[in-house]
This record gives C-alpha cells, structure tokens and sequence, in this order.
C-alpha cells in the first residue's frame, strides 16, 4: 500500500531566535514566527489536508503551527514526537554553557549517545520518534514536530544521500513529504521556499 507522510518543522520561537537549546521547554510561536507560517501559506507550499491525519507532538509550537497552516486542532497528540530533552541545558545558549564542564563532557565524543544532564541522547530521542513513525508510515498523515525529530528520522529513512545530520533539519515552518510503500521510504521532497519565495516541493 502506498501513502505519504509530511513532516514539518514548526515555526518560529523566542528560542530560535536566541539560538538556545531549548526542546521540552514549551514555548509558543513569535509574531515573526506566525508572519513566516502564513507567507508560506499564502505561497501555496503546504499539502491539502484532506483525507490526511494531523499529527502534532502536543507542545504549544507544533499546535500553534498546524492550527496557523490549517485552521484546525491535531487530530492525535504524541509526545513520542517531542524534540530532544535537553536536561539542565534547557533555555541556555552555546556561550552560556561553553565554559561549563559538564556541557563540554556532553559535546565531546560521542555526543549522539551522550545524556545530557538530567535529559536524553539523540539516540533515545530517535528511538521515541521512530518507534511512533513505524506506526504513522503506513497511513496518510501531517505531522507537525521539531528540527531534530525530523532530521533524525530523514537521516534514517535515507541513509548517504547527506553528509550529516544537521543537514537534513529544514528551516522552521518547512519541511519534507515522505513517500512510502508497505511503510518502506521509497522517495521524498522538500517542502520549503526558494530564494525567490516561490514554490519548491
């Protein structure tokens, strides 16, 4: 059976905007966050809804967004989707926690697996999202998340086509639709604006 599934990245927070590290913090759109959703909108970029599921992670930001883009409430909330917890680095920026030994400890070796203090790994982050996709694939959904939990899964569902992780986390308010076959990733394309602000799917 074949279906699609779009992943989109929420849109703009006072969290972005600050660059910290921020994932179980729930913080809710900016006004410039809101401005971003609709001049995509307003472009065209995003998939019909109908006959899909909406699926949100359940934090304010990713319901803010579907509900800007759609008009709607999530029809499932899934906390599984939630972004990386990031523990005692919650709402602190790089220049607020680089002279931190314990910080320093976390960005050093494997940071993929290493805990943050009092929050997850990439890994147990992934695991969470993937263990709700395996469910998702299989149907028509819009799931409406966080950077991490779709560059994660992107990078999993197709493996060397980008040399890193962070390559495949899109901007906010964009994202991917994901094409699959008896829950098999067969094929995707971006979700996204170009320099021109036309669009590019």
């Amino acid at each position: 059976m074949k279906n699609t599934v779009y992943l989109i990245r929420h849109g703009i927070t006072e969290g972005n905007k600050r660059r910290l590290y921020y994932g179980s913090t729930d913080l809710p759109l900016i006004k410039e966050g809101i401005e971003a959703l609709y001049q995509r909108r307003e472009a065209g970029i995003y998939p019909d809804e109908h006959g899909f599921c909406l699926i949100t992670s359940g934090l304010c930001r990713t319901k803010q967004t579907l509900f800007e883009i759609y008009g709607k409430n999530p029809d499932i909330s899934d906390f599984r989707l939630n972004e990386i917890d990031f523990g005692d680095f919650e709402m602190k920026s790089y220049e607020e926690l680089k002279d931190r030994s314990d910080y320093q400890l976390w960005i050093s070796g494997d940071n993929w697996n290493n805990l943050c203090p009092n929050g997850e790994s990439g890994s147990i982050m992934f695991s969470r999202a993937k263990n709700a996709m395996d469910e998702y694939c299989k149907k028509d959904c819009i799931i409406v998340c966080h950077g991490g939990i779709i560059a994660s899964l992107m990078q999993s569902y197709f493996p060397g086509i980008r040399e890193h992780f962070y390559m495949w986390q899109p901007r906010p308010c964009e994202g991917y639709g994901i094409a699959f076959d008896d829950g098999i990733p067969t094929e995707y394309s971006e979700i996204k604006l170009d320099e021109t602000g036309a669009e590019q799917k």
